[in-house]
């Protein structure tokens, strides 16, 4: 690829994270809203690298000696987008994490629980820049039972199963905004027969983008369910139930990123090494 495909800054890092190699760790957690990113980083024993570029935050430093980098890309697909690919260009053999938050469709699902991505509907169009329509985007196995390992350890309430990811929070979740056209006023309810759990609008971007690279990418995701479209119920209603929404979805991620930094590391003491040569 042509370098002038790839653009940096004056110190030489990737246009948009403002991060070149060795400021990214190889497992990355990541949410759109900064404020996360930063309640993410106060939990590291130590943060080496702070960026700070347009919407995008990073910080990298080590968790329970585990090195570990945190991404808020704002919101949306194209900026999700965006981070992926800088970030693969730092750390090749990179894993994503996605910590976000949602609204449910289905009635079970309570405000504060968390909903675990196996797979996603794609219904935006930043991916389909990488994927044709067809594409199923799925959650790396691996990533996806770590998740799960971690919001069973904590005894935190989760759900695992079908995510929709939009390219926009009014009409394309369904809501009518005073103003502006609803085009399917019946998308909510269409949705929710479909089995979809929730809608958010980034995880798509991680699923795809890490399943159609030739890089060895990684991705998977959990989200807090701020509200359900379905029952009305919302953490909006309690700022302790708020709080705590989002207290769980961190604590899942950085126990997932330490039962998989484990798993990995296993795996790596098993693999083969080279084999001997005779003198």
């Amino acid at each position: 690829m042509p370098a002038s495909e790839l653009p940096r800054n004056a110190q030489g890092r990737f246009y948009h994270l403002d991060c070149g190699p060795g400021d990214l760790a190889p497992y990355i957690l990541t949410c759109g809203d900064p404020g996360r990113a930063r309640k993410i980083a106060r939990c590291f024993d130590n943060v080496a690298v702070r960026r700070r570029n347009r919407e995008f935050y990073t910080y990298t430093g080590c968790y329970r000696g585990i090195p570990l980098s945190v991404i808020a890309t704002g919101i949306g697909p194209d900026n999700t987008a965006i981070a992926v690919i800088e970030a693969a260009q730092c750390v090749s053999k990179a894993t994503f994490i996605r910590l976000g938050s949602c609204g449910a469709l289905q009635p079970e699902v309570a405000a504060g629980d968390l909903v675990i991505t196996d797979r996603v509907m794609r219904d935006e169009a930043t991916t389909l820049s990488y994927a044709p329509p067809a594409y199923e985007a799925r959650a790396h196995p691996l990533v996806l039972k770590t998740l799960e390992e971690a919001a069973a350890a904590l005894g935190v309430p989760y759900h695992v199963g079908l995510t929709c990811t939009t390219g926009d929070f009014y009409s394309g979740q369904g809501r009518q905004a005073p103003g502006f056209p609803l085009l399917e006023p019946g998308k909510v309810e269409r949705l929710r027969r479909a089995g979809v759990l929730n809608l958010e609008m980034e995880m798509a971007a991680y699923l795809t983008l890490a399943g159609v690279s030739t890089y060895p990418l990684r991705a998977g995701g959990a989200c807090a369910v701020l509200n359900n479209r379905i029952t009305g119920a919302s953490v909006f209603d309690s700022s302790r139930l708020k709080a705590l929404a989002e207290k769980r979805l961190i604590q899942v991620g950085l126990m997932a990123v330490e039962i998989l930094a484990g798993k990995d590391k296993v795996a790596q003491a098993g693999k083969p090494g080279p084999p001997k040569t005779e003198n």
